[in-house]
């Protein structure tokens, strides 16, 4: 009788651990964050992640094992093809548990699963699309870069990406968008770009990403990108008239429909996310949806999508009190998520989930200047943003 009784309990243990599991499953931190982390040429981001002491990295690791999210996006990190870079800031600094507050040391946090996306930075175009009369530049480039895969992004992982069902759209030119914004002269209304050029343009600077994650019996998909700032440029507003439209591409996507064949992927597959698929839409989108010199209909139109929930992630009390003196915008300063000095705070990095997923908590990690942890946040001018959502 005791021995049918001690394997019950075993039995209910292990029944219990298993639920347990389960039930961890279903709660999921979601962020992204734009580290800045980018060099003067191909090889000094490598060189620097390849020994465990470069401040800035730590920083950033700091950050990520503080906040502790299960789906990581970095933007502003190099692509190569064997995804080195990427793999190496996992493996030396966020597995790697760093010097916390009070003699403390953080938990290293794994992500055994990632993708680095392939990015139109730094790959020239042959053409001359700033109109300097020179060729060959980084204002040349299908995206602006010094070199191939700069500031491009990495999406990192605790649950299996669904590799097969993953979607690029790098190649997708800009011309194909329905309505697309070809930049004019304001008052002759000449083009910028003539005919040969304007067909030939890619719309992403970097990369739009969809990338499926595997949570349990759930999908979430990573919708990723992180378009050009809508500054830089001259009268004809050929960057700001970009931005606008690599961020209407996700509303294009979200509206699924199914008779969509102009938006194709690089695979060849066409068409939007079909409706009733969980999804975050993420990324340093260089848009706030009321401050900024930037086309803001785009922005406003994503994050009002019948699909979307923007549940506006704010940063504690304490940094928004020191931060109202300096504050000239219009927007929700708690919201704000970027400090560019004179420039001043903007809302440019979303982590937008779609309305079936329920949020239960979110933030940006913005700490006050009291705080031991503020010298973290001078990694990068932006904050990391993130969600907590309890799946369907």
């Amino acid at each position: 009788m005791l021995h049918r009784l001690f394997t019950l309990a075993i039995l209910l243990s292990v029944s219990l651990t298993g639920l347990s599991s389960v039930m961890a499953e279903t709660h999921l931190r979601i962020a992204t964050f734009n580290v800045a982390l980018y060099g003067k040429t191909a090889s000094e981001i490598h060189e620097r992640l390849s020994g465990k002491d470069d401040a800035q990295s730590q920083n950033i690791a700091r950050i990520v094992q503080t906040v502790r999210p299960d789906i990581l996006l970095i933007n502003e990190l190099d692509y190569d093809k064997d995804f080195a870079v990427a793999k190496l800031l996992a493996k030396n600094y966020f597995a790697v548990g760093q010097p916390g507050v009070d003699g403390e040391t953080l938990q290293g946090i794994e992500y055994p699963y990632l993708y680095s996306a392939a990015s139109n930075t730094g790959i020239d175009s042959d053409m001359d699309l700033n109109h300097d009369d020179k060729l060959h530049t980084a204002n040349d480039a299908f995206g602006y870069g010094i070199y191939p895969g700069q500031y491009s992004m990495t999406v990192y992982s605790r649950y299996p990406i669904q590799t097969d069902q993953l979607r690029t759209f790098q190649l997708f030119r800009w011309s194909q968008m329905p309505d697309a914004i070809r930049p004019a002269d304001p008052d002759s209304g000449d083009f910028y770009y003539d005919d040969a050029t304007w067909e030939q343009l890619r719309l992403s600077s970097k990369n739009h990403i969809d990338v499926p994650i595997q949570v349990g019996e759930e999908t979430i998909h990573v919708l990723a990108s992180h378009p050009t700032p809508p500054v830089f440029d001259g009268r004809e507003d050929r960057n700001g008239a970009r931005n606008h439209d690599e961020v209407q591409f996700w509303v294009h996507y979200l509206d699924a429909d199914p008779n969509a064949t102009w938006l194709q992927d690089d695979q060849g597959n066409a068409g939007g996310l079909a409706s009733g698929e969980s999804f975050v839409v993420m990324g340093d989108l260089n848009a706030d949806p009321v401050d900024g010199s930037g086309r803001r209909e785009a922005i406003q139109r994503l994050i009002s999508h019948p699909r979307v929930h923007d549940v506006q992630p704010k940063s504690s009390d304490e940094a928004i009190a020191e931060r109202k003196e300096r504050y000239k915008g219009k927007g929700d300063l708690a919201s704000k998520t970027a400090d560019w000095g004179r420039n001043g705070y903007m809302r440019v990095d979303f982590v937008l989930p779609s309305s079936d997923l329920n949020v239960e908590t979110s933030g940006v990690f913005w700490p006050n200047r009291n705080d031991e942890t503020a010298k973290w946040a001078e990694a990068s001018d932006h904050r990391m943003v993130w969600i907590e959502v309890k799946l369907p």
